[in-house]
């Protein structure tokens, strides 16, 4: 009897996963990279830098902007390249981890220091961040961190969750650092943490060039404790705004709580105001894995995010 109660079980354990199809977004398994050597210029040290992007496999050894577009892979990163008032710079927050066999990805939280002999010092606040989009190099300021930042990419499917495996350190810190390219670092009250989150959107653009979207659906997940690998772990996507319905509901999961900018059919960097919900297709993913939730330059050193094998749930 209970062999017969344990073979019933599997049979019904096989039916509920035959409802379901799995299917991993392009270079999510984090088993390719570039790795690109920037030379930084002589006034701030000289050093050679390491960045890397997930993309086919390829070294670069030359300060040149690094095209994501033809690159064939979704994601960008929040390491980059800049060239600032003929000053070369490389931060790198965004690097592969040895995980048994393969790789995963790993993301840090930096304070990062720009130096150049008798002239300046800055300070700068970097969190590690991959994301579905397009990042414009070279950046040539720290003005508007985001508008090098094309959000998202061309999506039409309606997945009911997104699966990865995840491992995190999370400085329990009650104080977040502002460090916004100035040379003194302040100090205040907050929690940082790491976040991965997915936003659908269904988005036009007007006769003026101007970018308007619907949130369609959304699934996101706070980390703010240090925890070993969660593999197969799983973030429901809710349609509409199913989302504000759920008792874990936050601000920060709503509409325009985070700065999204795209470039429109002219090529202008424009920010994507998302005006309602609605629960038709999408037009565009954004996907975020970051070691910090802050906004630009602010957050806590030491944070790490392990992110691996990001995949999509479907339900057949």
């Amino acid at each position: 009897m209970k062999r017969l109660f344990l073979f019933i079980s599997l049979l019904a354990a096989l039916a509920v996963t035959g409802q379901e199809r799995i299917e991993p977004v392009p270079f999510g398994d984090m088993e390719q990279w570039v790795v690109r050597y920037i030379k930084e210029s002589r006034i701030i040290g000289g050093k050679t830098r390491v960045l890397y992007a997930i993309a086919p496999t390829d070294t670069i050894r030359k300060n040149v902007a690094f095209d994501y577009e033809k690159s064939g892979s979704p994601w960008t990163v929040s390491s980059a390249y800049a060239r600032v008032k003929g000053i070369e710079k490389a931060s790198g927050t965004v690097s592969p981890e040895r995980r048994g066999k393969g790789w995963c990805c790993r993301l840090d939280n930096k304070m990062d220091s720009v130096i150049a002999i008798g002239l300046f010092k800055v300070r700068v606040m970097v969190a590690g961040t991959i994301f579905t989009g397009v990042t414009l190099e070279p950046v040539t300021s720290a003005e508007d961190p985001y508008g090098v930042v094309d959000m998202g990419v061309a999506f039409t499917k309606r997945p009911i969750a997104m699966m990865l495996d995840y491992k995190a350190k999370v400085e329990e810190s009650d104080e977040i650092a502002y460090a916004q390219a100035k040379p003194k670092v302040t100090w205040k009250k907050g929690r940082d943490a790491a976040e991965m989150y997915i936003i659908l959107q269904r988005r036009w653009e007007d006769k003026d060039g101007n970018l308007h979207a619907k949130r369609v659906a959304t699934g996101y997940e706070r980390v703010y404790h240090s925890t070993d690998w969660k593999n197969d772990h799983r973030i429901p996507i809710y349609w509409g705004d199913a989302i504000t319905r759920q008792s874990g509901y936050k601000d920060y999961m709503g509409l325009n709580a985070h700065i999204m900018k795209a470039r429109n059919s002219k090529g202008e960097m424009t920010q994507v105001k998302e005006e309602g919900y609605s629960e038709e297709n999408p037009t565009h993913m954004i996907i975020v894995c970051s070691s910090g939730c802050y906004e630009a330059f602010v957050g806590h050193p030491g944070n790490t995010l392990w992110v691996d094998n990001i995949r999509l749930v479907y339900k057949d």
